[in-house]
């Protein structure tokens, strides 16, 4: 075995929830959110996380973006023990290496697209030069060039979502952390942002973390982890992703 095989080898995932649970209340009211939940998630990958309403599937999206921490377990976050980390810490972990995108898109309505983008660049500090030139850079990525001064009610539901992506990768995340993004959308734009979403994975090197219902959608991942319960219950590799343009191009050839 070579040495850089042995270091990858030996390298710790990006992300590792060891023996994590989640309890809310107390007494006859008490709810185990997670029971137990381990799970590696290595950089660059793309993961579906699917199961049931009440399987502890958005307890877990909670606590991989930091917004929740566990009440038993551990969470490493490339090596830093995040359950041992205070309100501040998790903040400026979730700031500097976590990207979110919604069902909802949450822009401010009476803002214009660029401006929606900089604000996770305003709440650091950035000047107006940087946050206008990552912004403008960012809605490119994602296709929105020539789009930066039209306010959310000037923009269909398919761009007002790669708005939100590209205010969600505007800080160059580490993690991106997308819960039922295509929710709120139709077939055609669904399959639109699942691909921008595989371009960010596959080209730009971000892990990709999704909480979908639809198997449509989930087939775009990688991998499919798969909650109920609160346990996982199956996390299966996906040897075949939907490439949308592949087909496309196969169709028409």
């Amino acid at each position: 075995m070579s040495t850089a095989t042995t270091v990858n080898a030996m390298a710790p995932p990006l992300i590792e929830l060891r023996g994590v649970t989640r309890t809310y209340g107390q007494g006859a009211t008490v709810l185990q959110a997670l029971k137990g939940v381990d799970l590696r998630i290595e950089a660059g990958d793309f993961v579906a996380i699917m199961g049931p309403s009440g399987s502890g599937k958005s307890t877990a999206m909670n606590t991989l973006g930091c917004l929740d921490t566990p009440t038993t377990g551990e969470y490493l976050f490339q090596g830093v023990h995040v359950e041992t980390l205070g309100r501040d810490q998790r903040a400026q972990l979730r700031r500097h290496y976590l990207g979110f995108v919604f069902q909802g898109f949450h822009l401010l309505p009476r803002t214009s697209a660029q401006e929606n983008v900089e604000l996770p660049l305003l709440y650091r500090g950035e000047s107006a030069s940087a946050r206008r030139k990552a912004a403008s850079r960012a809605l490119e990525q994602v296709g929105l060039q020539g789009r930066e001064h039209h306010t959310p009610a000037e923009l269909s539901g398919g761009q007002q979502q790669r708005v939100a992506i590209a205010r969600a990768i505007v800080t160059e995340p580490t993690v991106l952390l997308a819960d039922e993004p295509t929710g709120n959308l139709d077939t055609q734009r669904s399959a639109e942002i699942m691909e921008l979403l595989q371009d960010l994975n596959v080209q730009h090197g971000i892990t990709v973390l999704m909480v979908t219902h639809e198997p449509d959608m989930a087939a775009y991942a990688k991998r499919i982890v798969r909650f109920v319960d609160g346990v996982i219950e199956s996390d299966v590799q996906n040897p075949h992703p939907v490439r949308r343009h592949a087909a496309s191009q196969e169709a028409v050839h």
